[in-house]
């Protein structure tokens, strides 16, 4: 039988030197670092304007020649990842990978020319990322910073303090779907440019009281939108150390005066930059018109850096995962004492399962805790089902520290933990983690099963043996005599199991 796929998700050590990859809309980025006593530094640097959000048709399916431009982008990328171990890459999309239909391929093929897993996060978490990168590009501070990252299909303002972000949003605007959809053809109209920043303000409303009222100090901008414009008006001499709002109105009038980008003559706009230029003025207008900024900073920090840190603060255990867990719990007011006996016979359990079942990646068991542990979150709606109302809650709630796969994993594992096996829930999976997942919720099923009476007075801990679908439990000292209703349990389960192929005997 061919090796399993691990299940996607961050872990390990730290290696020193780490990879991060940003699959965006517009272009795709990698950055190569070093890493040693807690610091950074980054040696290579390589960029494409792949321009993916162009390619998203009706279907939600990347146009041909649009995925082959990906793909041969990758492929170079995959070339100077060449030897670098698993867990020393992070690659991420973002907005258009977000959209894609799930039975596009698309991922399998891009994961396949860059050698490496590919994580979708969602919207939220790439705002979290943004802001931890761009955190550690900026001198130490203590105010509170309004940060905002104009991408090719999405842009994504935070409001944080230090390292943590205390307010995240991500909006459904970018420059490659601004040009799009109000300069298709490279003209710039004054109506045309008044729609796009209407349609900006438009999108921006729902959350612009909030965060106008975050109590937010200074205004940072990230992203390659963002420090093209700067760079723009910088070399023009309408803004200085950053955009003004006067500046930016300056640029925008330049643009609707020439009428078409390809006639624009500006200092600093690269030709790479012109084809989204007027669509991320557009986006950039509208954030700062809402939400009231005169002045906005640039950093050369964003996603990928986040991407490096966020491995960074793993080997330091500062897991984001681990805080979004220990969040959930507490807020949901989840028997954590529970959770943890539970987590720890899983585990019990899992380490006897290594061998036979093929489970030996280090990130496994981690997946496993993390639902053991949250393996009661729907309780919070309802005690009828309730396996379903928390694999619900972790299937669409943002959790951050997660990608998408991580939480489609532990929404599955959580909604097969009791009653009838969800069979169907696992072959909807992506192939290479189906058998892995499917082993790891059985294992979980066990462990909540031999919990079920709450007790803290014991423990059976038995022994698990395993020859391929065929499982027994041996419990010591006569304890299944001592314990009738779990020996029900068990009878009951095993009828439950032989809908997923297994084999369960017990004694």
């Amino acid at each position: 039988m061919p090796e399993e796929q691990p299940i996607p998700t961050a872990g390990g050590s730290l290696h020193e030197t780490v990879a991060a990859v940003d699959l965006g809309s517009n272009s795709f980025h990698m950055i190569v670092a070093r890493i040693g006593d807690g610091h950074m530094q980054i040696i290579d640097r390589l960029k494409e304007p792949v321009r993916l959000g162009e390619g998203l048709n009706f279907e939600k399916r990347l146009r041909p020649e649009v995925e082959e431009r990906a793909l041969a982008c990758l492929e170079r990328f995959g070339q100077r990842l060449r030897g670098f171990p698993l867990g020393a890459v992070r690659a991420v999309g973002t907005n258009t990978l977000r959209q894609l239909h799930p039975d596009s391929q698309f991922i399998e093929r891009a994961e396949a020319a860059l050698g490496h897993p590919i994580a979708i996060i969602a919207g939220r978490e790439e705002a979290r990322l943004i802001y931890l990168g761009v955190a550690h590009g900026l001198a130490a501070g203590a105010e509170r910073r309004l940060v905002v990252d104009i991408g090719g299909g999405s842009t994504e303002i935070i409001v944080g303090r230090g390292f943590s972000a205390r307010l995240r949003e991500s909006l459904h605007m970018g420059c490659v779907t601004m040009n799009l959809h109000y300069f298709p053809d490279g003209r710039v109209s004054a109506k045309a440019m008044d729609r796009a920043e209407l349609a900006g303000a438009l999108e921006v409303r729902p959350v612009r009281e909030i965060f106008r009222k975050s109590g937010w100090v200074t205004a940072v901008g990230s992203s390659g939108t963002v420090k093209a414009i700067a760079a723009v008006a910088t070399a023009e001499g309408w803004s200085e150390d950053g955009i003004s709002a006067t500046g930016l109105a300056r640029l925008r009038d330049a643009l609707v005066s020439a009428g078409r980008v390809a006639t624009l003559d500006l200092k600093g706009l690269t030709e790479e930059r012109k084809p989204v230029f007027a669509g991320g003025i557009a986006v950039l207008r509208a954030v700062f018109e809402t939400l009231g900024i005169e002045h906005m900073q640039v950093c050369d920090y964003a996603l990928r850096e986040g991407l490096v840190y966020e491995m960074m603060g793993r080997e330091r255990h500062e897991d984001m995962h681990e805080r979004t867990v220990l969040t959930l719990s507490r807020h949901f007011h989840l028997d954590q004492t529970h959770g943890r006996r539970v987590e720890a016979t899983a585990l019990h359990l899992y380490h006897q399962a290594t061998a036979p079942w093929c489970l030996s990646d280090s990130r496994c068991p981690r997946m496993l805790a993390w639902a053991a542990r949250l393996h009661e979150l729907g309780l919070v709606v309802s005690h009828s089902q309730y396996q379903k109302h928390g694999a619900y809650l972790l299937r669409n709630a943002d959790l951050a520290g997660f990608t998408r796969q991580e939480q489609v994993v532990l929404a599955a594992l959580v909604l097969g933990h009791r009653r009838k096996f969800p069979v169907q829930e696992f072959a909807a999976l992506p192939t290479g983690i189906q058998d892995c997942t499917k082993r790891l919720c059985i294992i979980l099923r066990l462990a909540v099963l031999l919990h079920r009476g709450r007790s803290t007075d014991s423990t059976p801990n038995p022994t698990l043996q395993i020859s391929g679908d065929d499982l027994t439990l041996d419990f010591a000292d006569d304890w299944l005599n001592a314990h009738p209703l779990t020996r029900l349990e068990l009878e009951q389960e095993a009828e439950l199991l032989k809908s997923a192929g297994i084999t369960l005997t017990y004694q």
